[in-house]
């Protein structure tokens, strides 16, 4: 696993607030089926990767596909801080 996906694993499962640890969360896994993430558990996680990446996100062209798993919303990370 790459810097930005063990990031964004991390801000989850800070999110999930001990309910996963990091080894436990598959990084492909659909965040809110599987992981049970709610509407105001994905506000912290976005406003997380913010800070931990030091970027805005574009709100108005966030699909959901984006937020499907960690993987895709690192590479949808990447593409926004190719420096991250």
């Amino acid at each position: 696993m790459d810097t930005v996906e063990d990031k964004v694993l991390d801000v989850l499962v800070g999110v999930l607030a001990g309910r996963f640890t990091a080894e436990q969360v598959n990084t492909n896994a659909d965040l809110v089926e599987e992981y049970g993430l709610d509407s105001l558990q994905m506000i912290s996680f976005l406003l997380g990767i913010e800070d931990t990446f030091d970027l805005e996100l574009d709100y108005e062209n966030l699909e959901l596909d984006h937020l499907r798993s960690v993987a895709q919303f690192a590479s949808y990370v990447r593409q926004l801080a190719p420096a991250a």
